[in-house]
């Protein structure tokens, strides 16, 4: 119960710490809104341009304030808010004896409040006598002062009360204001030390974390610190609504002064009718609002932050649905937004006219669509080559990923229907389509991929194969989307130099180049290069046959199945299937047993003696004759040439037993080891070599 209350109040405090923050954002969008007039001479121009400085620095400082400081700052601010209009009220009631009057009616034809004198009156010294409590409470105010602040808001009423003259009621009022201005100028003096610790402790805390852990965390951590995603999405929001409200006021009030049929009540229509708008005039609304969404930057920072949490929603929901638990498949979040800003800055978006923002935002809409279909294509594509190669033969789990692949199969070929039908061929259309295109290639490699690997998992027989025919298909595919990632740089550069350049537009072509042109041909070719050179090192080893395989009596040690036709002898006589080793020789060029070199150039091959993993040595011979009498883990008979004869001879004259010990087990006397490819010492061959640095 007690952890249960704390994470409330910790979210309570979250919600809180947000809506603080936003009114920054509101001022700052405001002033950058703000129509700058230049030509109210030198004068006015600095000091409009000083006012628009000094109001963005104050609200980032404030935006940027921890959640103690940015507590305490609202505080003070709420304070002298609630001191302010304590004045306005008490100035303004007392200038206006029948001041009642004029707020009788209000916009809406509402009664706000009493016509009776002394009604008004207790009305107004409760709400004055709230003020004051509220003033006192927020500045901590000590209990003589505090009661001298709420006499002295209340005085001016009951100068009114008594009838005072008017002159005399004003003069009141306006020594009452200025008591309360001078009481919090000395409350707000007196907080300047604790302002400028803040302040201090602020500098230093960011210069610490500067040179510790550098901008980027620096940034990073002041990101999380204010929420600034959750901020940007309740401004946007909150804007929108604003907005919306307004709109629909006005559009009501419109339709009821032009008595128009819908919304009449002259027609005998009911009063829920005025409420009802029509399809034209919702999309009209509805259009205004997307326009005004996306009017500056903060605003489109605000739809980014939206579309982030409706992205990081959507992708959950697909990776609970496929049944993934990949960590890295929850960037959807992520990634969505940071396209989207991007395309807007690209297309210059906020700086468009009205139409032409709507037509743009709805391309980048379309754009940012296929964007996100291919990044669900890349959290389903693991999740379905998982479950075809692990065998499983569970119809629930198979389903999902199916239906989701063809969901990604389909909407393409919709989106692209849909936009043919409407729109005539232009460079945004073309894009669309070949992401289209690329994205229904992707999914039919997957599901080709997947399909050759269920027939595999129902087959009784190993399919050797099987990984030249999925090569076969990736690199199909990968070759069609480099091609298409080539047109789509030619369409950028057409884009750029005959329609919209732009800075930015350069930048993200140099960035597609090398990522999507250049490193995907450069790991194309390298995969190429790898393979051949990998069936180039099995072509070069021994095989073993028929009864050979036999008198093995062993199995692969990468696949631990026994030998069915053939396999592969590696130099140092180990013994593998052929498509286990090629697949192991992807990766790295050496035995997985004992890791010697697998592949010896031929000259070096017939020059140099061989070794296996027991570190005896053998002369180049028939590899297969020699393993003739023996299992994989056999005794090598033959001797070194020369006067090493010795030392191979006692090498073969082992037992057996000695020879499946590891390499780490092996010693060597001191005799042994340095005479083992002659008499001559290695050390001191070491030594000789070393003799030209160390002399004086």
């Amino acid at each position: 119960m007690a952890s249960t209350q704390v994470r409330l109040g910790q979210q309570a405090l979250a919600v809180l710490d947000v809506a603080l923050r936003v009114p920054c954002i509101f001022i700052i969008d405001a002033i950058f809104n703000s129509y700058y007039d230049p030509g109210s001479g030198w004068a006015g121009a600095m000091g409009k341009v000083l006012v628009r400085v000094m109001g963005i620095l104050i609200s980032s400082m404030v935006l940027l304030l921890s959640q103690k400081a940015l507590f305490k700052f609202y505080t003070l601010f709420f304070a002298v808010l609630l001191g302010m209009a304590a004045v306005l009220i008490n100035y303004y009631a007392t200038s206006h004896i029948d001041f009642y009057s004029a707020y009788y009616k209000a916009a809406l034809g509402f009664r706000l409040v009493p016509r009776n004198g002394p009604t008004l009156w207790l009305g107004m010294a409760a709400i004055q006598l709230v003020f004051g409590v509220g003033y006192v409470f927020l500045l901590n105010l000590q209990s003589v002062f505090a009661a001298l602040v709420v006499l002295d808001i209340m005085i001016p009423l009951w100068g009114l009360m008594i009838e005072l003259p008017v002159d005399v009621r004003q003069l009141v009022a306006v020594f009452s204001g200025l008591a309360l201005a001078l009481n919090t100028a000395v409350c707000l003096a007196m907080r300047l030390k604790w302002f400028y610790y803040s302040c201090r402790y602020v500098y230093l805390l960011v210069r610490h974390m500067y040179r510790i852990y550098g901008l980027q965390l620096l940034l990073e951590d002041t990101w999380k610190r204010i929420r600034f995603p959750d901020v940007l999405r309740v401004f946007w929001l909150t804007r929108l609504t604003a907005q919306a409200l307004i709109l629909v006021y006005v559009v009501r009030a419109v339709r009821r002064e032009s008595g128009d049929a819908t919304g009449s009540l002259t027609d005998g229509g009911s009063d829920s009718q005025g409420y009802l708008l029509s399809w034209d005039v919702f999309w009209d609304l509805t259009s205004n609002l997307i326009i005004s969404g996306c009017d500056s930057t903060l605003t489109v920072l605000g739809m980014s932050a939206v579309i982030s949490s409706v992205a990081h929603y959507l992708g959950l929901s697909i990776l609970a649905f496929i049944g993934s638990t990949e960590e890295e498949d929850k960037r959807l979040g992520f990634v969505a937004p940071v396209l989207f800003f991007i395309l807007a800055l690209q297309t210059g978006l906020s700086s468009l006219d009205p139409e032409e923002r709507l037509v743009r935002l709805s391309r980048n809409m379309c754009l940012l669509l296929t964007a996100i279909l291919h990044f669900i294509h890349g959290m389903t594509d693991p999740v379905l080559m998982s479950l075809s190669a692990s065998h499983v033969s569970s119809f629930r789990r198979h389903f999902p990923v199916l239906l989701v692949s063809s969901a990604l199969f389909v909407l393409p070929v919709v989106l692209s229907y849909a936009l043919w039908h409407h729109y005539a061929l232009n460079t945004w259309l073309f894009a669309v389509t070949a992401f289209c295109v690329e994205l229904c290639l992707k999914v039919v490699v997957s599901l080709t991929v997947y399909g050759l690997f269920m027939v595999d998992g129902f087959s009784n027989v190993l399919w050797e194969k099987l990984d030249d025919y999925v090569y076969y298909v990736r690199s199909s595919g990968n070759i069609i989307e480099f091609l298409f990632g080539v047109i789509m740089f030619g369409n950028g550069a057409y884009t750029m130099m005959f329609e919209s350049g732009s800075k930015i537009r350069a930048c993200m072509m140099c960035l597609h180049a090398y990522f999507n042109i250049y490193l995907q041909a450069k790991n194309g070719w390298k995969t190429f290069i790898n393979r051949r050179t990998a069936v180039k090192k099995i072509n070069s080893l021994p095989e073993m046959r028929g009864d050979q395989l036999r008198d093995i009596e062993d199995v692969c040690a990468i696949c631990y199945q026994e030998f069915a036709t053939s396999a592969r002898i590696t130099p140092c006589h180990h013994y593998f299937h052929t498509l286990c080793l090629r697949k192991w020789l992807y990766i790295q060029d050496t035995c997985p047993m004992c890791h010697q070199r697998v592949y010896v150039e031929d000259e070096s091959r017939d020059r140099a003696a061989f070794s296996n993993n027991n570190g005896g040595y053998a002369a180049p011979q028939d590899v297969a004759a020699e393993a003739e009498g023996g299992d994989q883990h056999g005794q090598e008979d033959a001797e070194l040439p020369g006067e090493g004869g010795a030392a191979g001879g006692q090498a073969a004259g082992e037992p057996d037993n000695e020879l499946l010990e590891d390499n780490d087990s092996i010693e060597y006397d001191e005799d042994e080891w340095g005479t083992q490819n002659g008499n001559t010492h290695i050390e001191e061959d070491y030594i000789n070599d070393d003799t030209d640095s160390t002399e004086d």
